[in-house]
């Protein structure tokens, strides 16, 4: 089991973000290297906008989708809300790195409901894609990716949730920290808590999917969330 524990959380890391880098460089040159449409170029709002104010604003608030389908804009605002909260929290999870450091807070932030909002919009996500029309233009892909997100989000919301409102403190922000900060620097180094708390599973499965997800990212449809911006800046003008 400790060998078993040690690959996923040390080599399978290295492997997963080696995989994302390679492949998401490939998959940047290889779209920018593409020759260019020219219909692509056609202006769908007045030349006098502001164009990069406006594609944040298409990027980030969606006017479009709060237009049209209003319960589905909730659900997307509060999923990138939450998953900014939830990288900053993993960010904090490095030794002397604070985004807040002039805010007194604990890591996470959100006392456990981050991870449940998020994990509540993955499941929408995913259950309004058994019905049309989304049913009908979805593909397996989508299915697999949403269960993958979802997971990764599920098992670590479960460490939080299992330490913040059930007092399960075996595993500790101090042992998290340890950890990532040891991958950071090249010396990895498995907390003791690691190996002796039964918490630990849902750690091991947490960074397990993760890994998946990494790995895939670079060649799925998520790839869009790194050319949002400026494609929405290319419909402005």
């Amino acid at each position: 089991m400790k060998t078993i524990y040690y690959l996923i959380l040390v080599p399978m890391v290295y492997l997963a973000f080696l995989v994302f880098i390679v492949g998401t460089i490939a998959k940047l040159a290889k779209i920018f290297g593409s020759p260019k449409n020219p219909s692509s170029t056609l202006q769908i709002y007045p030349q006098k906008n502001p164009p990069w104010f406006w594609a944040l604003m298409d990027s980030f608030l969606m006017p479009s989708v709060r237009r049209h389908k209003p319960l589905h804009w909730v659900f997307l605002m509060s999923f990138h809300i939450a998953l900014l909260l939830l990288i900053i929290g993993h960010l904090e999870l490095f030794k002397g790195f604070n985004v807040f450091q002039f805010i007194p807070h604990e890591i996470f932030l959100g006392k456990g409901f981050v991870g449940l909002v998020l994990s509540l919009a993955l499941l929408f996500f995913l259950f309004r894609r058994f019905a049309s029309p989304v049913r009908d233009l979805s593909i397996p892909e989508d299915y697999y990716l949403l269960i993958l997100l979802f997971l990764t989000v599920l098992f670590g919301a479960q460490m939080d949730w299992a330490r913040r409102w059930y007092g399960y403190g075996e595993l500790s922000v101090s042992d998290y920290q340890t950890y990532l900060t040891s991958l950071l620097f090249f010396k990895p180094e498995l907390p003791a808590a690691v190996y002796q708390s039964g918490h630990s599973f849902m750690l091991v499965l947490h960074v397990f999917f993760a890994n998946l997800f990494i790995m895939i990212f670079p060649f799925s449809k998520i790839m869009h969330s790194f050319l949002t911006i400026p494609m929405n800046k290319l419909r402005r003008g």
